[in-house]
Protein backbone atom coordinates (compact mmCIF):
# COMPACT_ATOMS: atom_id res chain seq x y z
CA UNK A 1 0.00 0.00 0.00
CA UNK A 2 2.90 2.66 0.63
CA UNK A 3 5.08 1.94 -2.29
CA UNK A 4 1.24 2.11 -4.07
CA UNK A 5 0.83 5.64 -2.83
CA UNK A 6 4.32 6.97 -2.97
CA UNK A 7 3.86 5.39 -6.97
CA UNK A 8 0.87 7.56 -7.05
CA UNK A 9 2.52 10.95 -5.68
CA UNK A 10 5.38 10.24 -8.00
CA UNK A 11 3.50 10.04 -10.94
CA UNK A 12 1.34 12.89 -10.02
CA UNK A 13 4.50 15.09 -9.07
CA UNK A 14 6.27 14.28 -12.24
CA UNK A 15 2.64 14.74 -14.31
CA UNK A 16 2.93 17.95 -12.80
CA UNK A 17 6.39 18.99 -13.66
CA UNK A 18 5.75 18.26 -17.05
CA UNK A 19 2.78 20.46 -17.17
CA UNK A 20 4.39 23.51 -15.69
CA UNK A 21 7.47 23.25 -17.51
CA UNK A 22 5.60 22.59 -20.97
CA UNK A 23 3.92 26.10 -19.96
CA UNK A 24 6.75 27.75 -19.24
CA UNK A 25 8.66 26.86 -22.30
CA UNK A 26 5.36 27.89 -24.14
CA UNK A 27 5.24 31.55 -22.81
CA UNK A 28 9.14 31.83 -23.85
CA UNK A 29 8.28 30.75 -27.13
CA UNK A 30 5.58 33.09 -27.46
CA UNK A 31 7.80 35.97 -26.49
CA UNK A 32 9.98 34.97 -29.11
CA UNK A 33 7.49 35.22 -31.38
CA UNK A 34 5.79 38.41 -30.92
CA UNK A 35 9.56 39.82 -30.14
CA UNK A 36 10.79 38.61 -34.08
CA UNK A 37 7.16 40.19 -35.33
CA UNK A 38 7.59 43.69 -33.56
CA UNK A 39 11.43 43.64 -34.25
CA UNK A 40 11.22 42.85 -37.92
CA UNK A 41 8.78 41.84 -41.05
CA UNK A 42 8.36 38.27 -42.12
CA UNK A 43 10.93 37.17 -44.73
CA UNK A 44 9.07 37.93 -48.40
CA UNK A 45 7.57 35.15 -49.68
CA UNK A 46 6.55 33.27 -46.69
CA UNK A 47 3.75 35.31 -45.24
CA UNK A 48 1.89 34.76 -48.89
CA UNK A 49 2.45 30.87 -48.59
CA UNK A 50 1.39 30.89 -44.75
CA UNK A 51 -1.83 33.09 -46.21
CA UNK A 52 -2.87 30.51 -48.79
CA UNK A 53 -2.47 27.22 -46.34
CA UNK A 54 -4.30 29.11 -43.66
CA UNK A 55 -6.80 30.82 -45.88
CA UNK A 56 -8.07 30.22 -49.18
CA UNK A 57 -7.67 25.94 -47.98
CA UNK A 58 -9.58 26.49 -45.38
CA UNK A 59 -12.92 27.82 -46.86
CA UNK A 60 -14.64 25.10 -48.34
CA UNK A 61 -14.55 23.40 -44.66
CA UNK A 62 -15.15 26.34 -42.74
CA UNK A 63 -18.43 27.18 -45.04
CA UNK A 64 -19.97 24.01 -44.98
CA UNK A 65 -19.30 23.70 -41.25
CA UNK A 66 -20.90 27.32 -40.74
CA UNK A 67 -23.55 26.12 -43.12
CA UNK A 68 -24.84 22.61 -41.39
CA UNK A 69 -24.52 23.91 -38.22
CA UNK A 70 -27.23 26.69 -38.92
CA UNK A 71 -29.48 24.27 -40.49
CA UNK A 72 -29.20 21.77 -36.94
CA UNK A 73 -30.00 24.82 -35.09
CA UNK A 74 -33.21 25.48 -37.16
CA UNK A 75 -33.91 22.05 -37.08
CA UNK A 76 -33.57 21.12 -33.25
CA UNK A 77 -35.41 24.29 -32.40
CA UNK A 78 -37.96 24.93 -34.49
CA UNK A 79 -40.68 22.31 -33.10
CA UNK A 80 -40.14 24.01 -29.30
CA UNK A 81 -40.77 27.59 -30.88
CA UNK A 82 -44.00 26.44 -33.01
CA UNK A 83 -45.25 25.20 -30.21
CA UNK A 84 -45.07 28.79 -28.05
CA UNK A 85 -46.28 30.60 -31.04
CA UNK A 86 -42.70 32.11 -31.48
CA UNK A 87 -41.47 30.87 -35.16
CA UNK A 88 -40.55 33.92 -36.33
CA UNK A 89 -38.05 34.59 -33.21
CA UNK A 90 -36.14 31.71 -34.96
CA UNK A 91 -33.97 34.09 -36.53
CA UNK A 92 -32.77 36.11 -33.50
CA UNK A 93 -32.03 32.40 -31.75
CA UNK A 94 -30.28 31.30 -34.29
CA UNK A 95 -28.20 34.32 -35.82
CA UNK A 96 -27.16 35.35 -32.16
CA UNK A 97 -26.05 31.58 -31.23
CA UNK A 98 -23.82 31.07 -34.50
CA UNK A 99 -22.53 34.91 -34.40
CA UNK A 100 -21.55 35.11 -30.57
CA UNK A 101 -20.30 31.45 -29.99
CA UNK A 102 -20.74 29.13 -32.42
CA UNK A 103 -19.26 30.86 -35.74
CA UNK A 104 -16.17 32.05 -33.79
CA UNK A 105 -15.40 28.55 -31.81
CA UNK A 106 -16.43 25.90 -34.38
CA UNK A 107 -14.31 27.91 -37.18
CA UNK A 108 -11.33 28.14 -34.77
CA UNK A 109 -12.08 24.06 -34.07
CA UNK A 110 -11.87 23.33 -37.81
CA UNK A 111 -9.04 25.43 -38.50
CA UNK A 112 -7.22 23.57 -35.34
CA UNK A 113 -8.02 20.35 -37.08
CA UNK A 114 -7.05 21.31 -40.46
CA UNK A 115 -4.52 23.47 -40.19
CA UNK A 116 -2.84 23.41 -36.45
CA UNK A 117 -1.95 19.65 -37.47
CA UNK A 118 -0.68 20.17 -40.58
CA UNK A 119 1.67 23.11 -39.07
CA UNK A 120 2.54 20.73 -36.34
CA UNK A 121 3.31 17.95 -38.47
CA UNK A 122 5.07 19.96 -41.09
CA UNK A 123 8.11 21.83 -38.17
CA UNK A 124 8.16 18.47 -36.59
CA UNK A 125 9.18 16.50 -39.93
CA UNK A 126 11.58 19.81 -40.39
CA UNK A 127 12.90 19.09 -36.60
CA UNK A 128 13.46 15.67 -37.40
CA UNK A 129 15.07 15.98 -40.61
CA UNK A 130 17.70 18.75 -39.02
CA UNK A 131 15.94 21.39 -42.30
CA UNK A 132 15.49 23.64 -38.66
CA UNK A 133 19.68 23.15 -38.03
CA UNK A 134 20.01 23.84 -41.79
CA UNK A 135 17.90 27.38 -41.56
CA UNK A 136 20.10 28.25 -38.68
CA UNK A 137 22.86 27.63 -40.11
CA UNK A 138 22.34 29.60 -43.27
CA UNK A 139 21.98 32.47 -41.02
CA UNK A 140 18.17 32.06 -40.66
CA UNK A 141 16.66 32.71 -37.16
CA UNK A 142 13.75 29.25 -37.30
CA UNK A 143 11.13 31.53 -35.53
CA UNK A 144 11.26 34.54 -37.83
CA UNK A 145 11.09 32.28 -40.88
CA UNK A 146 8.89 29.58 -40.00
CA UNK A 147 6.76 30.52 -36.90
CA UNK A 148 5.94 34.41 -37.34
CA UNK A 149 4.27 33.97 -41.16
CA UNK A 150 2.49 30.93 -39.76
CA UNK A 151 1.49 33.60 -36.53
CA UNK A 152 0.40 36.47 -38.76
CA UNK A 153 -2.00 34.47 -41.10
CA UNK A 154 -3.79 32.70 -38.12
CA UNK A 155 -4.86 35.68 -36.16
CA UNK A 156 -5.73 37.75 -39.35
CA UNK A 157 -7.51 35.42 -41.29
CA UNK A 158 -9.65 33.04 -38.62
CA UNK A 159 -11.40 36.08 -37.76
CA UNK A 160 -12.50 36.59 -41.44
CA UNK A 161 -13.47 32.72 -41.44
CA UNK A 162 -15.21 33.66 -38.67
CA UNK A 163 -17.28 35.67 -40.62
CA UNK A 164 -17.80 33.66 -43.20
CA UNK A 165 -19.00 30.62 -40.83
CA UNK A 166 -21.28 33.38 -39.52
CA UNK A 167 -23.02 33.93 -42.83
CA UNK A 168 -23.27 30.42 -43.85
CA UNK A 169 -24.64 29.73 -40.53
CA UNK A 170 -27.24 32.32 -41.22
CA UNK A 171 -28.12 31.62 -44.55
CA UNK A 172 -28.45 28.03 -43.78
CA UNK A 173 -30.75 28.22 -40.76
CA UNK A 174 -32.86 30.74 -42.53
CA UNK A 175 -33.15 28.39 -45.47
CA UNK A 176 -34.67 25.64 -43.42
CA UNK A 177 -36.52 28.16 -41.43
CA UNK A 178 -38.64 29.94 -44.32
CA UNK A 179 -38.41 27.41 -47.27
CA UNK A 180 -38.95 23.88 -45.16
CA UNK A 181 -41.02 25.03 -42.24
CA UNK A 182 -42.37 28.08 -43.98
CA UNK A 183 -41.75 30.59 -41.46
CA UNK A 184 -42.80 34.38 -42.79
CA UNK A 185 -39.29 35.89 -43.85
CA UNK A 186 -40.22 38.79 -43.48
CA UNK A 187 -40.75 38.49 -39.17
CA UNK A 188 -38.01 36.11 -39.04
CA UNK A 189 -35.39 38.86 -40.63
CA UNK A 190 -36.83 41.50 -38.94
CA UNK A 191 -36.81 40.14 -35.26
CA UNK A 192 -32.96 38.82 -36.07
CA UNK A 193 -31.72 42.49 -36.92
CA UNK A 194 -33.65 43.44 -33.87
CA UNK A 195 -32.05 41.18 -31.69
CA UNK A 196 -28.48 40.58 -32.91
CA UNK A 197 -26.19 44.00 -33.27
CA UNK A 198 -23.02 45.07 -33.56
CA UNK A 199 -21.34 44.48 -30.09
CA UNK A 200 -22.31 40.66 -30.74
CA UNK A 201 -20.25 40.45 -34.26
CA UNK A 202 -17.77 42.45 -32.69
CA UNK A 203 -17.94 39.86 -29.67
CA UNK A 204 -17.42 37.17 -32.28
CA UNK A 205 -13.94 38.54 -33.56
CA UNK A 206 -12.28 39.42 -31.07
CA UNK A 207 -12.42 36.02 -29.55
CA UNK A 208 -11.22 35.40 -32.93
CA UNK A 209 -8.42 36.56 -32.58
CA UNK A 210 -7.01 35.12 -29.35
CA UNK A 211 -8.13 31.82 -30.56
CA UNK A 212 -5.74 32.66 -33.48
CA UNK A 213 -2.61 33.35 -31.76
CA UNK A 214 -3.23 30.43 -29.40
CA UNK A 215 -3.89 27.91 -32.18
CA UNK A 216 -0.35 29.67 -33.70
CA UNK A 217 1.65 29.05 -31.18
CA UNK A 218 0.61 26.15 -29.75
CA UNK A 219 0.81 24.34 -33.09
CA UNK A 220 4.38 25.57 -33.62
CA UNK A 221 5.59 25.06 -30.45
CA UNK A 222 4.18 21.36 -30.64
CA UNK A 223 6.45 21.47 -34.48
CA UNK A 224 9.13 22.74 -33.37
CA UNK A 225 9.67 20.31 -30.11
CA UNK A 226 8.68 16.83 -31.40
CA UNK A 227 10.18 13.75 -30.38
CA UNK A 228 12.44 12.18 -33.37
CA UNK A 229 10.61 9.90 -35.31
CA UNK A 230 7.19 9.42 -37.07
CA UNK A 231 5.72 8.68 -33.88
CA UNK A 232 6.69 11.36 -32.40
CA UNK A 233 5.56 13.59 -35.56
CA UNK A 234 2.41 12.07 -35.70
CA UNK A 235 1.96 12.75 -31.35
CA UNK A 236 2.81 16.39 -31.67
CA UNK A 237 0.22 16.45 -34.49
CA UNK A 238 -2.66 14.96 -32.09
CA UNK A 239 -1.22 16.94 -29.42
CA UNK A 240 -1.56 20.12 -31.10
CA UNK A 241 -4.92 19.98 -32.08
CA UNK A 242 -5.96 18.52 -28.79
CA UNK A 243 -4.46 21.27 -26.82
CA UNK A 244 -6.08 24.06 -29.11
CA UNK A 245 -9.08 22.76 -28.68
CA UNK A 246 -9.00 22.72 -25.04
CA UNK A 247 -6.90 26.22 -25.00
CA UNK A 248 -9.84 27.79 -27.34
CA UNK A 249 -12.79 26.43 -24.82
CA UNK A 250 -11.13 27.92 -22.02
CA UNK A 251 -10.22 31.53 -23.98
CA UNK A 252 -14.11 31.23 -24.84
CA UNK A 253 -15.04 30.99 -21.08
CA UNK A 254 -13.09 33.35 -19.73
CA UNK A 255 -13.49 36.39 -23.05
CA UNK A 256 -17.27 35.62 -22.59
CA UNK A 257 -16.94 36.71 -18.91
CA UNK A 258 -14.66 39.94 -20.23
CA UNK A 259 -16.46 40.95 -22.69
CA UNK A 260 -19.67 41.07 -20.61
CA UNK A 261 -18.37 42.87 -18.39
CA UNK A 262 -16.78 45.61 -20.87
CA UNK A 263 -20.52 45.21 -21.77
CA UNK A 264 -22.70 45.92 -18.59
CA UNK A 265 -19.66 48.82 -18.04
CA UNK A 266 -20.17 50.43 -21.07
CA UNK A 267 -23.65 49.99 -21.96
CA UNK A 268 -25.47 49.49 -18.68
CA UNK A 269 -28.76 48.50 -17.95
CA UNK A 270 -31.24 51.53 -18.56
CA UNK A 271 -28.37 53.20 -20.43
CA UNK A 272 -27.85 54.13 -24.08
CA UNK A 273 -26.44 51.63 -26.29
CA UNK A 274 -24.75 52.85 -28.99
CA UNK A 275 -23.66 49.05 -30.23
Amino acid sequence: MLRTTNDIVLGVGEASYRAISTLGDLSIFSGRTLAWLVRRRPIRGTLLASLYAVGVRSVPVVAITGTFIGMVLAVQSYTQFHNLGLDTRLGSLINISIVRELGPVLAATMIAGRVGSAMAAELGTMRVTEQVDALACLGFNPVHFLIVPRYLACVLLIPLLSVLADFMGIMGGALICTKVYGVDSHYYWLHAQAYVGAWDVTNGLIKSVFFGAAIALISCHRGLHCDPGAEGVGRAATEAFVASFIVILVLDFFLAILLASLHDFWWPVGGARLF
